[in-house]
């Protein structure tokens, strides 16, 4: 009779692996925690730098509004201060220097007339008020054969000067409200300009500090990509 041998499953612990395998699995963990921790960090150090970069464009922002907020206002004082200053000038200097001025004015305008009418005779309208001033100066000289004629028409800045079929005016009232014209006409431009640039610049002031988080945090996935 022949002996039967029976195999029993075996319930020893498994061999030990090699001492080199289990180094390796070790390090292997190791430089996967390594890497979280680095990935995590960097997350970190992007997120505070994406912080500090917006809020800098909101401060810069606020600053750039400020100092054009500052300049405008500068800007306006000084016009202000100036406007009564020249319309004074137009209103009260001018007039005073130009009556001052009429009758030499009159005299320039009238030499040059006279030499080329040879002796013919040449009118002089001007108001009735400016005469008693120009009459004087031209008197003095004796070679003009100028006849001065009262015009209520004109005013007292205005003069009309006839030779043959020719006439000249001057006008000195007219240029001084021209003047005038001019000096409220800059005021009302510059004051129209003030307005619209402070509209356009607090416009752009705001759009860049609302942007830039937005811009931040794509600053951030950029970076996370390229991680």
């Amino acid at each position: 009779m022949t002996a039967m041998r029976v195999e029993l499953e075996r319930f020893d612990a498994a061999p030990a692996l090699p001492a080199s395998a289990a180094q390796q699995a070790g390090e292997e963990a190791r430089l996967a925690c390594f890497d979280q921790g680095y990935a995590a960090g960097w997350d970190d150090a992007l997120a505070a730098q994406d912080a500090d970069l917006a809020r800098l464009r909101e401060e810069l922002g606020r600053a750039i509004a400020d100092l054009g907020f500052g300049y405008r206002e500068a800007h306006r004082h000084v016009l202000l201060a100036l406007r009564p200053l020249l319309v004074d000038m137009v209103g009260k200097v001018l007039p005073a220097i130009a009556r001052a001025a009429l009758a030499e004015i009159v005299l320039e305008l009238v030499m040059p007339v006279a030499e080329a009418a040879a002796g013919r005779p040449v009118e002089l309208a001007a108001h009735p008020a400016a005469v008693p001033v120009i009459e004087p100066v031209l008197a003095a000289q004796q070679a003009l054969p100028v006849a001065i004629r009262p015009d209520p028409s004109l005013t007292p800045g205005q003069v009309l000067l006839r030779a043959d079929e020719s006439e000249q005016k001057l006008d000195l009232d007219g240029v001084i409200a021209a003047i005038g014209a001019a000096v409220t006409s800059f005021f009302e431009a510059a004051a129209e300009a003030g307005r619209g640039r402070g509209a356009a610049e607090a416009g752009p002031a705001r759009d860049a500090a609302g942007a830039a988080p937005a811009r931040g945090a794509a600053a951030t996935d950029m970076a996370r990509g390229a991680a």
